[in-house]
């Protein structure tokens, strides 16, 4: 189930959601979440936030966690734990993107997002 695509890797000019993915196996973990942004233009940005839900049908009104905001290519990770939201049993990523400025007004990205499992060092073995 996991290393697993979340969003796979396209170029996208609008808002939009991913497929639900189910994360009961990872009940009580946690999970890394590596944004991968691979074509951008200028004057732009995009928000990405997790959204969490115990049914896969009613989503919570918040995002579990978000991003900070982007304007750039790179590779972003971010760390999701499940252990604070154990009634959550699917996840969906959801963005918005935003442009401003000169040129053509709609928005241009190119990204990715993938799931894994994330290894998790014993608090005692950090400090060694």
């Amino acid at each position: 189930m996991f290393p697993t695509f979340l969003i796979e890797d396209g170029l996208r000019q609008s808002d939009g959601a991913s497929a639900a993915l189910d994360v009961s196996g990872a009940s009580g973990r946690q999970l890394l979440l590596t944004l991968g942004i691979t074509r951008i233009i200028e004057q732009e940005s995009l928000d990405l936030g997790i959204w969490g839900s115990a049914d896969g049908d009613k989503w919570m009104e918040q995002p579990l966690l978000s991003f900070p905001q982007k304007f750039y290519c790179g590779t972003y990770a971010i760390v999701l734990d499940l252990t604070a939201h154990e009634d959550v049993r699917f996840i969906q990523a959801r963005w918005k993107m935003n442009r401003w400025g000169r040129g053509v007004p709609a928005p241009l990205f190119g990204f990715y997002l993938v799931a894994a499992l994330a290894k998790v060092r014993p608090l005692a073995a950090a400090g060694a």
